[in-house]
């Protein structure tokens, strides 16, 4: 029996080693690179504002109960005693033995100190006073959630050329080997620093792996059909990361502990790095066999903007939504922990569905089109969100900003490929880390700038900025319908012999240009 289950390991791992170099395999690590990465980054949605709210409130407390008990305090004025077991708040006047206790919903009338050192509302176990600690978490939360995608920002330019230098293997592996250290932190974290800490070392293990991984996927599957597929089906690791995400989180959270969500995200991140390990063998270095675009002519293609604005408007609206939601949820519908991942459940599965049906979609319908209707749709959708009276009222506008954003990104992303192919050099280490970086720009301003405004002028008025801001980028997406090629390119795709006259698009020099016709008159 034993010899029989060696064969079956020895075969597995000689299917694997046959398969090393298969395109479906690759597609694999990327899937769960992505997984592992969003899961981690939206776990932390609805533990964070809870678990800082925690925190905080304690040390508030505390602080006040020192006040309180301090010998000058006159001896009329009420005092209190929160009693954890029969949830009643014991007030005392005057010496210690003179206490009554008083059921938590009747202490109102007692005086406005009791009131204010009641810790919890009457009918929900879960819902703190919406109080200007409240309002001060906003920034906070939103601050932490922007530190990932703002580290990120500052790293993925260096990751695309470097990509181009010594290929995609490296920075994939060293992307794993960073998210699981940022894990391990976030587990065992107590203080909002080492949370922030924690949370900006992901940022730069989430650029390694992500422009490492879609630039793999963009060299393994070069027709642009496939590449669509390929990329909507690695999107769709994201979107299941971001789906299973805030529901597990808020579960382990209440059920279990902070810590247990994190472990087990790491031990999952093992798995990842062993199977990079055998497969993709991340010490050869293997660079591109030529030299790409630079990131400077890339970022002043007006194309390759457009489809990077969407990608970043598109996204800056669930980001706005992740750190204000709860906190709005908390001060208008008093709901458990456990909900407030929840409320995000519709959004990730229609962005699932989305990237899944548009992947394909997409290149039939036109990508332009697809994610002109998707920008739409994320501004209407935002829109309706403060309409949501309860938990119930958030499941459709969620669904549809998780749908919208799903056709935003499953046809920018293949765009961003062919744009490259179509208009410049076919390496695209650096074209994706501009992807990254219109991506990471959506979540590093849509948090912080988020969280002020939310705190300043309302959360209303910050869905109906982002929405309509949506909305009026939307017709931009039109001049993406049929891009124009450069001239060579044209000539080079469609195989012709002729000498070219060729037409300089304020890119490159023109020497590139005159070798290219040299070499064509010969």
């Amino acid at each position: 029996m034993g010899r029989l289950d060696t064969l079956r390991e020895f075969n597995l791992l000689s299917w694997m080693r046959e398969e090393r170099q298969s395109r479906k395999l690759i597609l694999v690590i990327v899937f769960i690179a992505l997984l592992l990465d969003n899961m981690l980054l939206t776990v932390v949605v609805p533990i964070i504002p809870s678990y800082l709210y925690t925190i905080d409130d304690a040390a508030a407390n505390m602080a006040k109960n020192h006040t309180t008990a301090s010998p000058h305090t006159p001896s009329g004025t009420f005092q209190t005693i929160v009693s954890l077991y029969d949830n009643s708040v014991r007030v005392t006047s005057g010496g210690p033995m003179d206490s009554t206790p008083i059921p938590l919903g009747q202490t109102q009338g007692v005086s406005s100190s009791t009131s204010a050192l009641t810790p919890h509302n009457s009918t929900q176990p879960d819902c703190p006073k919406a109080d200007d600690q409240l309002l001060n978490e906003n920034v906070k939360v939103g601050l932490l959630f922007a530190s990932k995608a703002t580290v990120q920002l500052i790293t993925n330019p260096f990751i695309g050329p470097l990509t181009n230098r010594i290929g995609y293997q490296i920075p994939m592996f060293a992307g794993f080997c960073i998210m699981f250290l940022s894990t391990i932190m976030f587990a065992f974290s107590s203080s909002y620093t080492l949370l922030f800490l924690a949370r900006s070392l992901q940022g730069v293990g989430s650029s390694c792996s992500s422009v490492a991984g879609m630039g793999m996927l963009a060299s393994v599957y070069t027709d642009d059909e496939e590449r669509g597929n390929a990329i909507g089906i690695a999107l769709g690791g994201l979107a299941m990361g971001v789906l299973v995400g805030p529901p597990f989180g808020s579960v382990m959270y209440e059920f279990v502990g902070k810590t247990a969500p994190f472990l087990i995200l790491a031990v999952l991140a093992v798995l990842d790095g062993a199977l990079q390990l055998f497969i993709l063998q991340p010490s050869k270095v293997e660079p591109e066999s030529q030299k790409g675009s630079s990131l400077w002519s890339l970022m002043k293609d007006p194309y390759i903007l457009i489809a990077a604005g969407s990608i970043c408007f598109a996204n800056m609206a669930i980001a706005m939504l992740e750190p204000a939601l709860p906190i709005w949820m908390m001060e208008t519908m008093c709901p458990r922990k456990w909900q407030l991942g929840i409320a995000f459940v519709p959004a990730s599965i229609s962005y699932l569905i989305g990237t899944n049906i548009f992947g394909v979609l997409a290149h039939k319908m036109g990508r332009w089109l697809c994610s002109l209707i998707g920008m739409v749709l994320v501004g209407v959708s935002i829109l309706c969100v403060p309409f949501a009276k309860d938990i119930y009222g958030l499941i459709l506008p969620n669904f549809g900003v998780g749908f919208a954003i799903g056709m935003v990104d499953s046809s920018m992303m293949p765009i961003m490929g062919y744009l490259v192919d179509l208009r410049h050099v076919s390496v695209y280490g650096t074209v994706y880390a501009i992807a990254d970086v219109a991506f990471c720009m959506g979540f590093a301003l849509g948090p912080s700038a988020g969280g002020a405004i939310a705190k300043s002028i309302g959360f209303s008025w910050l869905m109906t900025i982002i929405g309509v801001v949506d909305i009026l980028f939307a017709p931009l997406c039109y001049f993406l319908r049929s891009p124009p090629g450069r001239e060579e390119k044209m000539a080079i795709l469609m195989d012709s012999n002729c000498a070219m006259k060729t037409r300089s698009y304020s890119t490159q020099g023109n020497t590139e240009y005159e070798e290219m016709e040299t070499e064509y008159d010969e």
